[in-house]
């Protein structure tokens, strides 16, 4: 089915929910899905009576998926494949690029994102299968390039660290991207694996002010633990990229050299940056909390944008959708190439190592005798 006209943008505030109810939530709206044929929103019944409605708490279902890699031929992306534990992220990060994902069960982009999440505890055994095949050629694995593989979540389902152990039994090499913490739980793993030089970590820190973090990622770990995760897995002989994503015209983009000094202190041997990106449900989500939070900049910020999109709050053209264009965009792309290079976080590192693979052997299948 095609997506739906849009309704307006100012209708997000016909589709708000209590403030009271929001707690540790980035959107304030929970509008019904772009492929969704009937928009729902609460009215009152007219009775006079004040009836407290409960904190949005986080809800998890389960999917049992029929494959878990899954490809791309994007030119903008240095990997052509990737694997998802998770749908949704309880990260809460307003400007996430995934939220539009969401639309695809029927859910909406914004609370829907936060809250109704969905698990993969399947996803283990489902990688060794496709790793098993015959057909498959071996290359760098992304992970966590839609939602947060080490987001509260899996402290609980464990879906993440069940794809690490087949990926160090296979010898595959692996990508992480993450903002959390949890990831030191699997430091035993990830330490063995980069002693082969079969992982890469790139921790996202877009902001080092707290109180700023906590209104746009607000379940997301603090800035400073962070910037603790590198250090540690530094400690531990892993590669960590910075990285300075996304940067935010008009609210972030002045802490870009203050971020990649923070990020080689910890520990960093690479930076990365990306801009901010409004895909579809993203725009209208975005430009609601920046009225919410920060309305003394909220044009200023979306008039940048448009400025680096060609007057369009996004423009998803391949190698325009990342950086944007323009003056401004080109400015922020100078400032960090030189901060980068006065802190040694351009070199570029070598690729990981594909020719350690060996094929997982499938559940009930015979060992090979000369293996």
């Amino acid at each position: 089915m095609p997506p739906r006209t849009p309704d307006p943008d100012t209708s997000l505030a016909a589709h708000r929910v209590a403030p009271e109810r929001l707690r540790g939530r980035g959107a304030r709206s929970n509008r019904a899905g772009r492929y969704e044929r009937e928009l729902r929103q609460a009215e009152s019944d007219g009775w006079d009576i004040e009836e407290d409605l409960p904190v949005l708490r986080t809800e998890v279902s389960e999917e049992r998926a029929r494959k878990i890699i899954t490809y791309n031929s994007s030119p903008d992306l240095p990997f052509d494949r990737s694997v998802n534990a998770y749908r949704g992220c309880e990260h809460g990060c307003i400007y996430c690029f995934a939220r539009p994902t969401h639309a695809w069960l029927g859910l909406s982009a914004g609370l829907d994102f936060e809250t109704r999440l969905v698990a993969r505890p399947g996803a283990a055994e489902l990688l060794a299968k496709e790793l098993a095949a015959k057909s498959y050629k071996v290359a760098t694995l992304a992970m966590g390039t839609n939602t947060d593989p080490y987001q509260p979540i899996e402290k609980r389902y464990g879906v993440t660290r069940a794809m690490l152990e087949v990926l160090r039994e296979a010898r595959h090499p692996v990508g992480i991207v993450t903002k959390g913490t949890l990831i030191l739980r699997d430091l035993d793993i990830l330490s063995e694996m980069a002693r082969d030089r079969l992982v890469r970590v790139g921790i996202s820190v877009t902001t080092l002010d707290p109180v700023l973090s906590r209104r746009m990622e607000p379940r997301a770990p603090a800035p400073a633990k962070r910037l603790e995760v590198i250090r540690r897995l530094t400690e531990a002989g892993v590669e960590v990229r910075i990285m300075t994503s996304p940067v935010v015209p008009g609210l972030t983009d002045h802490e870009i050299e203050a971020l990649l000094e923070a990020g080689a202190q910890a520990g960093a041997v690479a930076a990365s940056w990306i801009m901010l990106r409004l895909p579809l449900e993203v725009s209208p989500l975005f430009r609601d909390w920046l009225e919410e939070h920060y309305p003394d900049r909220a044009g200023r910020v979306m008039a940048r944008v448009r400025e680096m999109h060609g007057g369009k709050d996004y423009d998803a053209q391949w190698g325009k959708r990342m950086r944007g264009e323009g003056h401004h965009a080109q400015m922020i792309g100078q400032r960090f190439a030189r901060a980068a290079r006065r802190l040694g976080l351009d070199r570029a590192l070598p690729p990981l190592r594909c020719d350690l693979f060996r094929p997982p052997v499938p559940r009930g299948a015979q060992m090979d005798l000369f293996g």
